[in-house]
């Protein structure tokens, strides 16, 4: 874990206006910057970023965050590839737990021959008539070739000692370009080949694909699993279709190298491709980071019936009511690349609007599968729904698809619920068993949440006792107050805030609120209304106490009590006046 006082001196250090400037042409517009969204299309900017809250939003999409979010949101990394990033341009050093800083020591010295690796298989390729001849009839151009870094491993054992004095380096065999036989004897792993280069998220080249040039077996050879690449985390194509997917809103997802430059070649440039295994719980994860709209396209054959299935159900897991994931077959015997090269981009795209909801393909399988014209089919359409529907997190499609197989089953939606064993699924998963109250705009305690992402120092001043501890923007109040009294929280905008709380039951309601209140406020008229909130806390914990003792003095009370009620009385009325 990075220590959580890095992420905050890392914030303080850089601006996000720079961060953000890096991607996206920035125009002054008061004391804020504005531009068109980089994470959707528009034509009139809506983007506004602040240097004084070292904050982002868009007003269109939706999309806010600190320095951090919006490079982990723009390049699709993680949230420790951001920091390292970023701490990387402002000149610090990421304190690392020791087994993950050895595991960065031991990928650092492989990107390196890697990068070289490539550089010599694209200059192969302009010697190889044989290999531009085959990339030609396939109907790619020379820029497309240069823009996925194509290269050519010629049919020669060791070819790659042409760049690599020392073959006998050992980085070569842990990085995969090497393989090492039973003798001893060295040879390339990649020969008489086409060559992918994959990379990751930084444009560092982390493994191959080699397609065989005409008949042989495999057709495709990846990279091996190394230090640097775990094929079942990456998606070939990623770093050169992100700005085509944040614009579309759409990320297609195909089965083969081809299928991505082909598509590309042909305009269709929102694509990528999974590197030669079934989707992966990762995959789709990243996937959904990059759009909400995800659509797997597989070819017709029993192979892409299997892969079709085994990405919805990997999807069901990761699903949120507001983003789909869709299912392509496409038409005959051709692959996405076929397809286009024959019937043009306006057709393929019009399949791709075709497509089946994750819901129609699982219900349409199910059904093709268990035939519920019996009682018996009818009895195992409900045991096959029963694994998947235990897997959904979108709550209302969930409902929806319950419904759905219910009427096919000819029973209730209580009797699927009951025998599937579905629980109402909460809405917040830090909530306790007992449902969370909503936050209320109009309450006390959210109006100085408001004020106090503004000026979260003033939370040392708040009568916490009095506020109201069943409402989810008390709770954030106290953590603030904590974090403060701690001298956790520096001051530093709402960038700082958001990152402190990352992870934690509170962000999403911090996150919310702050993505409304881009704009500057005047500090005068903010501690005039923090003091006025304050007050009404007071004087609402004050009625509820009258109110409370008036109620019981029908029974009589004791000395005490009609003491405590003359004081609050007392209280009340210059208040009230």
């Amino acid at each position: 874990m990075i220590p959580e006082s890095f992420v905050q001196e890392l914030l303080a250090r850089i601006d996000i206006v720079d961060v953000v400037e890096r991607y996206v042409p920035l125009r002054k517009a008061g004391a804020n910057y504005s531009a068109c969204c980089p994470f959707h299309s528009e034509k009139t900017p809506s983007f506004t970023v602040s240097p004084s809250k070292q904050f982002y939003h868009c007003f269109g999409c939706g999309a806010h965050g600190s320095a951090i979010g919006f490079l982990m949101q723009h390049a699709g990394i993680g949230f420790i590839e951001a920091v390292e990033d970023l701490a990387s341009s402002a000149g610090l050093q990421v304190p690392q737990e020791e087994r993950n800083a050895a595991i960065r020591a031991k990928k650092a010295p492989l990107t390196e021959p890697m990068a070289r690796a490539m550089h010599f298989y694209r200059e192969q390729l302009k010697t190889s008539p044989k290999a531009v001849d085959y990339l030609k009839n396939r109907g790619l151009s020379g820029e497309i070739a240069a823009k996925f870094g194509l290269g050519y491993a010629p049919d020669g054992w060791q070819g790659l000692q042409q760049v690599f004095s020392d073959y006998n380096d050992p980085a070569l065999v842990e990085c995969g370009l090497v393989i090492v036989n039973e003798q001893g004897r060295r040879y390339d792993r990649f020969r008489d080949r086409v060559m992918f280069p994959i990379l990751d998220q930084r444009g560092n080249v982390i493994g191959f694909g080699g397609r065989v040039i005409g008949q042989g077996e495999p057709k495709y050879l990846n990279s091996p699993e190394t230090p640097l690449f775990e094929k079942g985390r990456e998606l070939y194509g990623l770093p050169q279709a992100r700005k085509a997917i944040q614009e579309e809103g759409t990320v297609l997802v195909v089965e083969g190298y081809m299928d991505v430059v082909g598509l590309v070649q042909n305009g269709v440039e929102n694509v990528v491709a999974t590197l030669g295994t079934a989707a992966t719980d990762a995959n789709v994860q990243k996937l959904l980071k990059q759009a909400n709209r995800v659509v797997f396209c597989f070819d017709r054959d029993d192979a892409g019936d299997r892969a079709a299935w085994r990405a919805m159900e990997v999807s069901l897991s990761h699903l949120a009511d507001n983003k789909t994931v869709e299912i392509l077959q496409m038409p005959g015997n051709q692959d996405p690349d076929e397809y286009i090269r024959e019937h043009g981009r306006e057709a393929f795209v019009q399949q791709t609007k075709n497509a089946a909801r994750l819901s129609e393909f699982l219900l349409r399988e199910l059904v093709k599968r268990t035939n519920p014209n019996t009682a018996e089919g009818r009895a195992m359409l409900v045991h096959a729904a029963k694994p998947l529907l235990q897997k959904m997190t979108a709550p209302i499609l969930r409902v929806q698809l319950t419904k759905e197989i219910a009427q096919r089953a000819q029973v209730s939606q209580a009797e699927v619920e009951a025998e599937c064993g579905l629980k109402p699924l909460a809405r917040d998963r830090y909530a306790p068993a007992q449902m969370k109250q909503r936050p209320v705009p109009s309450s006390i305690e959210y109006k100085l949440l408001q004020i106090l992402l503004h000026k979260p120092e003033w939370a040392a001043s708040l009568p916490l006792e009095l506020i109201d501890r069943e409402r989810v923007e008390s709770e954030a109040l106290i953590a603030i107050a904590d974090a403060i009294e701690h001298g956790e929280l520096p001051a530093g905008g709402f960038g700082l805030l958001l990152e402190f709380f990352r992870g934690t039951p509170h962000e999403a309601l911090i996150a919310g609120i702050a993505a409304n209140m881009v704009e500057e406020v005047d500090l005068g008229a903010l501690e005039a209304m923090f003091n006025d909130s304050v007050t009404r806390l007071r004087h609402t914990a004050l009625t509820a106490e009258i109110e409370q003792l008036t109620a019981r003095a029908r029974q009589g009370l004791s000395p005490d009590d009609r003491k405590r009620l003359t004081e609050l009385l007392a209280k009340k009325r210059p208040s009230a006046s």
